[in-house]
C-alpha cells in the first residue's frame, strides 16, 4: 500500500459533525477543546448543535473543517498507533491544505485555527456579498470551461476556481460575469451550469485583498518543512520547502484549486489509497471521477478509523 492523507475543505460541512468521535475518544475531545481555547470560542459547540447558517459562515467552517481533520488524525495515532508518516504524501483542498500543514507538524494546532479564522474573515470581507458569484460546470472538461470563462471575462473578473476532477469544474469572479459565463457554458454543450450558494467568490483575482492579509499573517508565522511532502493547490505537485509552502498558500487564495491534477500526480507516483480524514466523503467521491483502480476511504466514525487502523497494522 501507498498512502496519501486528503483534507476537505468547504462544502463538507455539517451540524454534528466529529461528535461521534469526542464521544468516544479522549484524543478528540483535546483538539476540540484546544481549537476552543485558540479561538475564545465554543466552535464544537457550534459544529454538534448548529445552527447551520452560523456554521456556514466562512470565518467558522474553514477552522471547525481542519478541527474535524486534525481530530481523525489524532485519534489514529494515539488509538490506534497510526501516524501521519505512514504516507507518502498529504495534500488538502482548499483551506485543507493547512490541514495537511498541521497534521504533518508544519504548524501548530493553535496557530492553524487562527490562521483559518483570519483566512475566512478576510475573504469574507475581501468582496461584498452579492458582487460575486461562483458556479459549477458539470460535464465540463478545461478546454470547454476554459472557453466559457473568456466570455465571462468580458463582463468582469470570470477565472476557473477550482479544477476537481473529471467533469467537475467550479468558475469564480463578479456575478454578471460569472452569469455570463453559465450562458456561454450552456451553449457550448455543459450538461449543467449552476450558481453555487456560496457567500463570496473564491479563488480568483477578487480575493486579493484577502490573499495580502495571509502573506501579512503568514510573514509572522514559524511555518516548519512537513514530515512528508505536501502536494499543494498551487503547483499540483509536492512541496517541503516552508518558504515555498508560504509563498504558495498566499497564492492559493486567488488562484485555482488544481485538484485534479494533483490527485492524479500522486496515482501516477504509485499512491493506491486515498484516505480523507476529517467529515463527509467529498474528496473520495472524486477520486473516483479523476482515476481509476485505487481505493478512496472517508476516515468520519470510530468504525471507519477502526477498521483504517486493522488494514494498516495488518
Amino acid at each position: 500500500m501507498k498512502l496519501a492523507f486528503t483534507f476537505p475543505g468547504q462544502g463538507s460541512q455539517s451540524v454534528g459533525m466529529g461528535k461521534d468521535l469526542a464521544d468516544n475518544f479522549a484524543a478528540a475531545r483535546a483538539i476540540f477543546d484546544e481549537v476552543d481555547d485558540a479561538l475564545s470560542q465554543n466552535l464544537s459547540g457550534l459544529m454538534w448543535d448548529g445552527p447551520m447558517e452560523d456554521l456556514t459562515l466562512t470565518a467558522n467552517t474553514q477552522p471547525a473543517l481542519m478541527a474535524c481533520s486534525l481530530v481523525a488524525m489524532a485519534v489514529l495515532r494515539q488509538e490506534f498507533d497510526v501516524d501521519v508518516s505512514a504516507a507518502s504524501y498529504v495534500a488538502g483542498h482548499s483551506l485543507g491544505e493547512y490541514s495537511a500543514l498541521c497534521a504533518a507538524g508544519s504548524l501548530s494546532l493553535a496557530e492553524t485555527a487562527k490562521l483559518l479564522r483570519l483566512r475566512g474573515e478576510a475573504m469574507q470581507k475581501a468582496v461584498p456579498v452579492g458582487v460575486g458569484a461562483m458556479a459549477a460546470l458539470l460535464g465540463a472538461d478545461l478546454d470547454m470551461a476554459n472557453a466559457a470563462v473568456i466570455v465571462g471575462a468580458k463582463s468582469g473578473v470570470c477565472q476557473i476556481a477550482n479544477d476537481n476532477a473529471n467533469g467537475q469544474v467550479v468558475i469564480s469572479g463578479g456575478k454578471s460575469a460569472v452569469e455570463a459565463a453559465i450562458e456561454a457554458a450552456n451553449e457550448l454543450g455543459v450538461r449543467k451550469a449552476v450558481l453555487l450558494p456560496v457567500s463570496a467568490p473564491f479563488h480568483c483575482d477578487l480575493m486579493a485583498p484577502a490573499a495580502e492579509a495571509m502573506a501579512d499573517a503568514l510573514a509572522d508565522t514559524d511555518l516548519k518543512a512537513p514530515v512528508v511532502p505536501v502536494v499543494n493547490n498551487v503547483t499540483a505537485g509536492p512541496v517541503s520547502d516552508p518558504a515555498q509552502l508560504k509563498s504558495d498558500l498566499v497564492a492559493q487564495v486567488t488562484g485555482r484549486v488544481r485538484w485534479r491534477e494533483s490527485v492524479s500526480w500522486m496515482a501516477e507516483g504509485g499512491v493506491d489509497t486515498f484516505a480523507e480524514p476529517g467529515t463527509g466523503k467529498v474528496l473520495t467521491g472524486m477520486l473516483r471521477r479523476i482515476v481509476k483502480g485505487v481505493d478512496g476511504v472517508a476516515l468520519s466514525t470510530p468504525e471507519a478509523l477502526e477498521k483504517f487502523a486493522e488494514r494498516m497494522n495488518e
